[in-house]
């Protein structure tokens, strides 16, 4: 009949069937359920599925779901579940976003779960000998000496030479060699930030086919994920939107991506994300663009030229905004649209 009831309680046990029966539409009917539900909660158990029956789409949309929210995706029942092939999988990623420690830490609630799945006594030479492969692909060097002493150096699952070796890996130059990779993962870790640029908001703003565009600066390594918008006056609207980020001075290309939104008709401002995180780079002078098609929407006023943002870490984020000469549809550093920048450190 063409027509399927697919839920979470039976979509794996349906995929299995499609595939076994060779109905390539119901398999796309649970692959599409399974893309549409996935989430950092069913990261780890939906890429298990999908080696499973090998469908190599759905593991790449679980593997970036896991890239983009490694912690807590690392921190959802299935981790501990999965196979060691799989874990193995994920550590060889450059794309993870969270601290080594946090990881290890991680790695070693899998090795628990796996001596307790093979019926070993849990002990550090137990876990060592389950974790296998995978050990060597914790990148160690990339701890602070703090993290490494306070975590993998007092676990026992290092041999002493090597704890020795990564000791001696942080303290003295020049660093002797060691078997574990130093190659840096994204270093987006901590918490999403936003920076506000505007102290009040206002009605109305239009929109004729016109980018608004505001220049920034910012004095550290960020990584930007995306905008806050305005929305509708009108009510509940959607908005069709091109958002950009232009190298000032080369003109180039950072990130852009076509996409739309939906506004409640409230003053919130409403998340635009890029498909993948930009890095921008500190003292270098970026323009924001921002092309909407939709009803007239609110608008900020009362523009901050500079805003320090408090990082997670302690430190501080400092914006500058800058008017983006030329046709800008209106928007500058005192008035306009593009009021939040949302990124990470």
């Amino acid at each position: 009949s063409d027509e399927v009831q697919i839920g979470p309680e039976t979509v794996m046990t349906v995929l299995y069937t499609a595939k076994k029966y060779a109905v390539p539409a119901l398999e796309q009917a649970c692959v599409d359920f399974l893309k549409r539900n996935l989430s950092s909660d069913n990261a780890f158990m939906l890429l298990t599925q999908a080696r499973l029956f090998d469908e190599p789409q759905l593991a790449a949309l679980c593997l970036e779901t896991i890239d983009k929210n490694t912690a807590d995706s690392l921190a959802a029942e299935g981790f501990t579940d999965i196979d060691s092939n799989t874990l193995c999988l994920v550590l060889e990623r450059d794309t993870l976003r969270i601290r080594e420690a946090k990881l290890f830490e991680a790695t070693v609630r899998w090795s628990e779960a796996e001596c307790e799945r093979e019926g070993l006594v849990v002990t550090s030479t137990s876990q060592r000998a389950v974790l296998g492969r995978a050990l060597s692909l914790v990148r160690f060097p990339l701890m602070t000496v703090e993290e490494f002493a306070q975590g993998p150096a007092q676990s026992g699952i290092l041999t002493d030479r090597e704890v020795v070796q990564l000791f001696l890996h942080f303290t003295v130059n020049p660093k002797p060699p060691v078997n574990f990779l130093d190659v840096p993962r994204c270093c987006m870790t901590g918490k999403e930030q936003t920076v506000c640029r505007f102290q009040q908001i206002e009605s109305r703003w239009g929109y004729s086919g016109t980018s608004d565009r505001i220049r920034f600066i910012v004095d550290r390594r960020i990584f930007v994920v995306g905008f806050g918008m305005y929305g509708s006056i009108h009510g509940p609207s959607e908005y069709e939107v091109t958002i950009q980020i232009i190298h000032t001075a080369t003109g180039k290309v950072c990130a852009s991506n076509d996409t739309s939104f939906t506004s409640d008709g409230t003053v919130n401002t409403f998340r635009v994300m890029f498909k993948e995180p930009v890095e921008v780079l500190p003292n270098t002078n970026y323009t924001a663009y921002a092309t909407l098609k939709g009803p007239d929407s609110h608008y900020g006023t009362k523009g901050v030229r500079k805003v320090a943002v408090e990082c997670p870490s302690g430190d501080r984020a400092t914006f500058q905004f800058t008017y983006a000469a030329g046709n800008n549809n209106g928007t500058s550093v005192e008035d306009g649209q593009i009021p939040e920048i949302i990124f990470y450190t």
